[in-house]
């Protein structure tokens, strides 16, 4: 026997795109049956476990911290840094979209709801080789994605048009249903009895995540040409059931699927100590004073440094033959500098507990590094470089790695700190001096620290894996989230918001991400997904 359901709308996928839709259905009256695949506790999707770094181009924050932003400013910046062409008609139009309505559709709406931003805007995605963020952009939520999720979940739940709003956890949507053209909703099986289901409504919506976590023979197939071939590792920092499912069902109903080989994917992963899914990693936030070699224990020259171009990183990684890397710092490197992203690792701002945050950045995070040094699998710690890379070698089965041409690298590094500043030629110690004029920058790196000081031991080393987060392409759409097909038609019934729209138009980024403008990109289309679906109903 089947399930049924009927609604105005459904809506496959319960993050964050997918409940801002629902919040703008319900508003406007709308009957709406929201599907997720996972269990309810987690529901708000990959948003919860996030840091929730937002881009927001005129907030208040940046006005405070005298930063001048502008919506032209930020277009350009975008349109540089991700290579955007002619060519990517609807990507332009969503990103231009995006910087002239995030501060009203995106930050107004979330603080007016309650939702609290850090005073100080962080400055990343600078640019390397290609003129990124020019002014500082990322909006960190106090609480971070769990806060975000917590909510929006929260504002869903207590909406004064509950009773309209039907939730199916559990439920693995598996096709699209047509009907003379036009998608009238959706079928698929519930996870836990195997019993079948399906969904008919007058306006579907998919918002259920790209292609990085649930499937990495997805994103083997779409690794992009620049990064070679794919590496042999790939951890997993994405959904667990972010696997394309819907990315194929809406190619089936006619919808245009683009940019699927540009991936936001990072160059420091690691294994997580507790896995909760396949391939479990966590992303590290490189340290900017620690050393950062190849796995064979070169370094890398240029040097590699993060808040600059993470694209490049990681396709500097993936052109060595090994694909993964090394830091190497010590113990006060690391309690000054050594942080992982999301939620989970992040308690006092996850708690929003202010003393405790104030404690970590005057004093140190040691909690932090003794949990990481403890139990990480990726670690190794020893008081001398020769024991370090006998450990580095032990954790990776070979002996590749050579105390000679570590100590030598860290020789010349260490050696530049004994000059004048003016007299340093390191590319890495001049981009770090370049940084700490940055306040937002300064309080979380080291002003001069050498690699091998009596004084700031143990060593630490940390093998890093890239790690698989985001999809940058996506369903095409327009800009009221109408899912496109060829020549650009809409097609009849059907509707894409966040990451299942490559966050707007099947890949409004373009090859790199100024950051921020993916839980941004979720609620900016969602908000507009669930408007036009509302206005479509009312007819």
């Amino acid at each position: 026997m089947t399930l049924t359901y009927r609604s105005d709308a459904v809506i496959v996928g319960g993050g964050l795109a997918g409940i801002t839709a629902a919040l703008e259905l319900l508003d406007a009256g709308a009957h709406v049956l929201l599907l997720d695949r996972d269990e309810e506790s987690n529901f708000g999707g990959l948003a919860r476990e996030s840091f929730g770094g937002i881009l927001v181009v005129g907030s208040d924050e940046q006005k405070q911290a005298g930063v001048k932003d502008s919506p032209e400013l930020a277009f350009a910046d975008w349109l540089s840094f991700g290579e955007l062409d002619a060519s990517d008609l609807w990507p332009r139009r969503w990103a231009e979209t995006y910087v002239h309505r995030c501060n009203e559709l995106v930050y107004r709406w979330l603080k007016a709801r309650g939702i609290r931003f850090f005073p100080v805007p962080h400055w990343i995605e600078r640019g390397e080789t290609r003129r990124g963020n020019s002014v500082p952009r990322f909006h960190i939520v106090w609480g971070t994605g769990q806060e975000l999720a917590r909510v929006m979940i929260a504002r869903l739940l207590a909406h004064p048009r509950r009773e309209r709003l039907t939730l199916r956890f559990g439920h693995r949507v598996e096709r699209l249903v047509t009907t003379n053209g036009a998608v009238t909703g959706c079928a698929g099986v519930v996870e836990a009895s195997g019993e079948a289901f399906e969904a008919s409504a007058a306006m579907t919506l998919v918002a259920a995540g790209g292609i990085n976590g649930g499937d990495h023979a997805k994103v083997r197939q779409h690794w992009h040409r620049d990064w070679r071939k794919p590496p042999q590792v790939i951890l997993n920092g994405s959904h667990r059931y972010a696997d394309g499912r819907m990315h194929d069902a809406a190619e089936a109903a006619g919808a245009r699927v683009t940019h699927l080989d540009r991936m936001w994917d990072y160059a420091a992963g690691v294994r997580h100590p507790r896995p909760r899914k396949p391939n479990h990693g966590l992303s590290v936030v490189p340290s900017r004073t620690a050393l950062w070699l190849d796995g064979q224990g070169e370094r890398f020259m240029p040097p590699l440094l993060t808040g600059f171009d993470t694209r490049d990183l990681v396709t500097r990684i993936c052109a060595t033959e090994r694909q993964y890397s090394w830091q190497i710092m010590n113990r006060r490197i690391a309690l000054k500098e050594l942080a992982i992203s999301g939620a989970e690792f992040n308690p006092s701002i996850r708690d929003k507990n202010l003393l405790a945050f104030l404690r970590d950045v005057f004093l140190g995070n040691k909690w932090l590094v003794n949990q990481v040094v403890r139990d990480f699998p990726d670690v190794v710690v020893a008081d001398t470089l020769p024991e370090l890379v006998r450990k580095m070698n032990a954790l990776n089965g070979d002996d590749v790695v050579r105390v000679d041409t570590v100590s030598d690298a860290i020789a010349r590094y260490d050696g530049e700190l004994d000059l004048e500043p003016e007299l340093r030629t390191d590319p890495q110690l001049r981009r770090i001096a370049q940084m700490r004029q940055w306040k937002g920058d300064r309080v979380r790196t080291c002003r001069q620290q050498k690699i091998l000081d009596a004084r700031a031991l143990p060593l630490i080393a940390i093998r890093l894996f890239i790690i698989s987060r985001k999809s940058l392409g996506g369903i095409r759409t327009d800009l009221s989230s109408r899912a496109l097909g060829d020549n650009d038609v809409p097609v009849p019934g059907l509707y894409a918001a966040g990451e299942a729209a490559g966050f707007g138009g099947g890949g409004m980024h373009g090859l790199r991400a100024l950051e921020g403008a993916f839980l941004g990109g979720c609620i900016l289309t969602g908000r507009i997904a669930g408007k036009a679906m509302a206005d479509a109903l009312a007819g």
